[in-house]
């Protein structure tokens, strides 16, 4: 079950980003974002379509990526990269668009970063990515010390620039928009997938509260013997983590059952452990 959820979430993702690409961002000829964007530049020449080019130069990179990388790379990235590519070969075929759907272009400008950023979050999330210039980044990290992150926003942001030559000023500038705003959306959407609620609660008796957090909710915590600075007295203090809906649940509880007790409640996106992320 857990292996067709994984392989769901590829699809569904992978497909969420062809489509977000295809329908915004090549009939707008926005340029951010690595070999996409290089496409709608070569598109520009009329020797081959945004969506062929993609394929082509997808397929050489993966093909690259599986002689160096190994196998663990292929397992990861392959399916991703050759669905993603496929698709917008797919799509050109299916659905031809001579003009985009609306004659709003920041309205297009927010799904061609919103779409792709959300399938690309979902697909980092998991542990994947749909290949083109990552598979460049994992080379480079592998043989090198290379500032990969820096080297690929200077390649993304030449090849935006570019649109302000081969196209106009205004496609140029929604270009350089989109690249600002796309990373910026893809670390919000991870955040927002991992968000869990870490709770520090201080009380006189954490039985009760322990017993609500490890046999109702299903989860387990840590408690600590404190004192009181002002009070003097001895206190506990309860550790957990909790998912939001469960944290909703603890914190109802907690009102009802312990009113002298003290929470604190933190958002949190990095939790490493049983439960929650593997190592």
């Amino acid at each position: 079950m857990n292996r067709l959820k994984h392989f769901f979430m590829l699809t569904f993702s992978t497909l969420l980003i062809a489509c977000g690409t295809y329908f915004f961002k090549f009939t707008n000829n926005f340029t951010f974002g690595g070999i996409t964007g290089l496409a709608v530049l070569v598109a520009k020449t009329g020797l081959i379509s945004a969506g062929d080019f993609n394929f082509i130069a997808s397929m050489l990179l993966l093909i690259i990526g599986m002689f160096i990388l190994g196998k663990k790379f292929a397992a990861t990235t392959a399916y991703c990269s050759i669905l993603l590519s496929v698709s917008l070969s797919v799509l050109e075929r299916l659905f031809p668009m001579n003009a985009p759907f609306t004659d709003e272009p920041m309205l297009e400008l927010c799904f061609a970063i919103a779409l792709p950023a959300l399938g690309s979050a979902i697909l980092f999330n998991i542990g994947s990515s749909s290949g083109g210039t990552d598979i460049i980044a994992m080379i480079l990290k592998k043989y090198s010390s290379f500032d990969i992150g820096k080297a690929l926003l200077i390649s993304d942001a030449l090849i935006t620039a570019a649109g302000f030559f081969i196209f106009d000023i205004e496609t140029g500038l929604f270009s350089l928009l989109g690249l600002s705003i796309r990373s910026f959306m893809i670390d919000t959407f991870i955040e927002s997938f991992n968000l869990s609620k870490y709770f520090n609660v201080v009380c006189d008796n954490p039985e009760p509260i322990c017993d609500y957090i490890v046999h109702t909710l299903g989860r387990s915590a840590s408690v600590c013997l404190a004192k009181g600075a002002y009070s003097g007295k001895d206190k506990y203090i309860i550790l957990t983590a909790l998912n939001r809906m469960q944290a909703v649940h603890l914190r109802n509880f907690i009102r009802e059952n312990d009113k002298e007790a003290f929470i604190l409640i933190s958002n949190t996106s990095e939790i490493i452990g049983k439960g929650f992320h593997s190592v």
